[in-house]
């Protein structure tokens, strides 16, 4: 908050979070190298769809399915057109309202990340689960779901 007086982090502070950052890009990258070469889907095909997967009828309205996945609906129309030439989702406007369009996974997807995803949780626990013991993976559990239920609180307060 801009009205606090600036605290700077403290050495115990400053080395959590600075392992943090670097610890997560370089495992987004690492995960991400992995999943290209063996799968030739990339990061940002793989979240588009294994939220997807999960969804009722594997379709998700492009407004709610970008709010969901934090991002642009500029960034997830130019994703969803990459993926729709490569056969794994497809476009369908919303018959009930006559607005707005849902994105559907296809076969093609959904074989896809049938291959994919077991590859990719492979690499998730060489990477990191495998390194950690159960109460590391439990702490980090804990720290990931205060800071998750934080920002999700900011984020309903600014009517995100």
């Amino acid at each position: 908050c801009s009205s606090m007086a600036l605290r700077w982090l403290n050495p115990t502070e400053e080395r959590a979070w600075r392992g943090f950052r670097r610890m997560f890009t370089l495992l987004e990258g690492q995960l991400a190298r992995e999943l290209t070469d063996e799968s030739g889907l990339s990061m940002a095909d793989y979240t588009v769809m294994s939220n997807l997967v999960e969804a009722e009828g594997r379709r998700w309205r492009i407004t709610e399915l970008a709010d969901h996945m934090q991002w642009s609906q500029s960034r997830l129309s130019h994703q969803i057109r990459r993926m729709e030439t490569r056969g794994l989702v497809q476009r369908e406007d919303v018959t009930e309202d006559g607005r707005g369009t849902v994105v559907v996974l296809e076969r093609e997807g959904t074989r896809a990340i049938a291959a994919a995803a077991p590859g990719h949780f492979a690499a998730v626990r060489q990477h990191m689960i495998d390194l950690l013991t159960d109460e590391q993976l439990r702490v980090l559990g804990d720290i990931s779901e205060t800071v998750i239920g934080h920002l999700s609180s900011l984020d309903q307060r600014s009517g995100g």
